[in-house]
């Protein structure tokens, strides 16, 4: 068994549809993972896009999503504290939760959704940015999953 993200709006290393995009509605895609180590607390997710002119650009964070939790919907709100669960920060659009792939036109960039199953909560207030997240998380990381979508204007 292996610890996987999925998403079914989406192939790995496959194309975004725009519904999921500045260039749609801009929702957030579904997202499915499957078999968490053993002693898993909570999960937390960063997505970002790192072929970003100035750097990588944080799309999504949420952190302490229930153990039990196996899903994020498609078009998860954009408020502090998530349905069935967890909390959401800051992106870098200086927004609350999911912001989608809105890169200038050209090259397709690269976004990376990665979860992280932690053998802790993080306890963040909601907004947290994607480096508090990461601070919190040292030495409480048990597996990493991720997915890869492309998406171009």
């Amino acid at each position: 068994m292996s610890f996987t993200l999925s998403s079914s709006g989406f192939q790995p290393g496959g194309d975004i549809p725009s519904k999921y995009t500045c260039s749609g509605a801009g929702v957030s895609p579904a997202l499915i993972w499957m078999d968490p180590p053993a002693g898993t607390e909570s999960f937390a997710l960063i997505a970002d896009d790192p072929d970003a002119p100035v750097g990588t650009w944080v799309h999504w964070v949420a952190y302490d999503l229930p153990a039990s939790a196996r899903q994020l919907p498609e078009g998860v709100a954009k408020t502090d504290v998530i349905s069935g669960g967890g909390t959401q920060g800051r992106n870098d659009f200086g927004k609350t939760g999911y912001d989608g792939p809105c890169p200038p036109p050209g090259k397709p960039h690269r976004y990376y959704f990665k979860l992280y199953a932690l053998d802790s909560k993080l306890n963040l207030k909601p907004g947290a940015t994607k480096k508090a997240a990461e601070q919190a998380m040292q030495g409480h990381i048990l597996a990493q999953a991720e997915v890869m979508g492309r998406f171009q204007r």
